[in-house]
């Protein structure tokens, strides 16, 4: 009977955290008709209502949200207790910025793997921010400021930029020897495809700054054509400079205003503040804290 209280209690935590049946019901893996039971057995052995249904959302009553907080503390303690007794095991539901996916932790995960064979991780790398309680997310890192005060945020690290051109580019263009000159220059310019937010630079030589202000002369919406743009001679393009190591080292692109650096995005470790780490997941934050801080590229 205990274990068929546990189940409903994760049910009915799952149902507040996604606003639906449908979605708990696909989080846990489980029927929705599984899921339908579960809560009217736990209403029932309660003797309260804890959830209001409507066509469009599922919300928890008063009684609900007070229950909620005991019962996804009582959980937890309960995920926290098993795990002590064993390795750091299970699945990590991850999400991070395309860049530290790609040039930071994937190549790094051997060695988690190494130090951590029975957690499995659910990595997603993207531009989108999403939303950490609904979609089932265990941690994020994510860059910029984090201002959802329902988030737990960690500063582990920064992405630093650079800019850059193809030398065909340079071969042709006007001189370049400070940055009022990039006004005779093809900038290149990006926007954030979960926003449409344009990324306008400013350039810091000491305490000088100066911001790019100037129409581009294209604009791009992911990371991997915008590079393309710049490798293809386009203009002169502002990168993450871990994305432009590898066209650095082949020649394909050329540092320009080397004493003028654009200013660093911050990276932070988030995570709900309602979410007690589990021993997977702190698995994985300690790891990739630890990752981002010895690689010059990101600390």
């Amino acid at each position: 009977m205990a274990f068929d209280r546990l189940e409903a209690m994760r049910a009915f935590c799952r149902i507040v955290e996604v606003g639906s049946f449908v979605g708990a019901a696909d989080a846990l893996g489980v029927p929705k008709t599984t899921i339908s039971g579960q809560i009217q057995g736990l209403e029932a052995h309660l003797g309260m209502k804890l959830l209001h249904r409507t066509t469009r959302r599922v919300s928890p009553t008063t009684d609900g949200a007070a229950y909620y907080e005991g019962a996804r503390a009582l959980l937890d303690d309960l995920d926290e207790l098993e795990m002590s007794r064993h390795a750091a095991r299970g699945r990590v539901k991850v999400e991070m910025p395309s860049p530290v996916g790609t040039f930071l932790v994937i190549p790094a995960l051997p060695d988690f793997v190494a130090r951590y064979p029975d957690v499995q991780l659910d990595i997603g790398c993207g531009e989108r921010v999403v939303d950490l309680v609904q979609e089932g997310i265990d941690c994020a890192l994510r860059g910029g400021l984090v201002a959802d005060q329902d988030l737990v945020a960690r500063p582990v690290g920064a992405m630093r930029f650079c800019l850059c051109a193809a030398p065909s580019y340079l071969a042709k263009a006007p001189v370049l020897a400070s940055p009022a000159d990039l006004a005779a220059h093809r900038y290149l310019g990006f926007l954030f495809a979960a926003t449409g937010r344009a990324y306008t630079p400013t350039l810091m030589c000491g305490q000088q700054r100066f911001t790019i202000e100037q129409p581009p002369a294209m604009r791009f919406n992911n990371a991997g054509a915008y590079i393309a743009a710049g490798v293809a001679g386009l203009g002169i393009v502002c990168i993450a400079r871990a994305e432009a190591a590898q066209h650095l080292r082949s020649g394909a692109l050329l540092e320009v205003l080397p004493e003028w650096q654009p200013g660093s995005m911050p990276i932070s470790l988030v995570y709900p503040y309602a979410r007690r780490l589990s021993a997977r997941v702190r698995a994985f934050t300690e790891w990739v804290t630890a990752l981002m801080a010895k690689d010059p590229l990101w600390h």
